[in-house]
């Protein structure tokens, strides 16, 4: 099963059960996705990592990360949008999800639904199913209202495993910005007080935050963004090293080796030969 549907803004909404098979969505680098395995088990390949998913999980991935279907034995389900369609920043407050849900870290929302909240769930894409099938002057919006339904339970059940309670609301919020921020500035800003200055805080208070919500640290958050963006256009792009440490906005690249030898454990050279040797990336 494959149901897109797309604006005359160039706004997308697809729901599919069979995305390995689908060339358009596999290829289209502006959408973010939500992975529901419904039964069985289901392994995907994000960015080259593995991940399998149990009957009930679900992760939420953005428009950078890199998807593959590597086996499925159950059946599972991928609702896809872009922002065209609708934009989780400039519609934060309807749906509280960016820097949460949705980040360019290679740290990925992973959360398993209840029985309660598998039925919700299943109500909702059966809703959305419908209405990919009306054809009306009131189609888009109301895909639009069911998707946001989505990312609503989804930031809820997702809230609920961190034990986020109404009294944590203003301190989650700022958590949720800082991840924000990072995705914004972290070619440009890569010190902990550059972040903690924009959020009117102190580094130890930003520190405090995020180990409330068993987070890494404020400063390996802004090295794992880097870290993510680097390898993908590593694995992705064909830019040289010196370009990508350029673009990451480092010094030289002398200096952008001894970050990604630093945080990922290895030199570029050997991870570059990895992924040829693996088939992952071309000699």
């Amino acid at each position: 099963m494959e149901l897109t549907f797309s604006t005359k803004l160039k706004g997308t909404i697809a729901l599919t059960d069979s995305f390995q098979l689908t060339k358009t969505l596999r290829e289209d680098d502006s959408l973010y996705k939500f992975i529901w395995a419904r039964k069985g088990t289901v392994t995907i390949d994000v960015d080259h990592q593995l991940i399998t998913l149990q009957e009930n999980d679900i992760i939420s991935l953005t428009n950078l990360h890199h998807l593959e279907i590597k086996e499925s034995e159950g059946d599972y389900m991928i609702l896809l949008f872009n922002s065209n369609f609708y934009c989780i920043y400039g519609n934060d407050h309807e749906v509280s999800c960016s820097g949460f849900l949705f980040n360019g870290t290679s740290r990925i929302m992973h959360f398993r639904l209840s029985e309660e909240e598998k039925a919700t769930c299943e109500a909702i894409i059966t809703s959305l199913q419908s209405e990919f099938q009306v054809n009306d002057n009131l189609k888009e919006e109301m895909l639009r209202i069911l998707l946001k339904h989505f990312i609503i339970h989804a930031t809820r059940v997702a809230r609920k495993n961190l034990h986020i309670t109404p009294d944590m609301e203003e301190s989650f919020n700022s958590v949720r910005r800082f991840y924000v921020l990072v995705d914004q500035h972290f070619k440009e800003k890569k010190q902990v007080q550059d972040y903690a200055d924009m959020l009117c805080k102190s580094p130890k208070t930003l520190s405090h935050l995020l180990s409330l919500y068993n987070l890494p640290s404020p400063l390996k958050v802004i090295h794992q963004r880097v870290e993510a963006e680097a390898k993908r256009l590593l694995l992705y792009s064909e830019m040289t090293a010196k370009e990508i440490a350029h673009l990451l906005g480092f010094e030289d690249q002398a200096s952008f080796s001894r970050f990604f030898k630093k945080v990922s454990g290895e030199s570029i050279t050997k991870y570059k030969r990895q992924l040829k040797e693996s088939g992952k990336i071309d000699n």
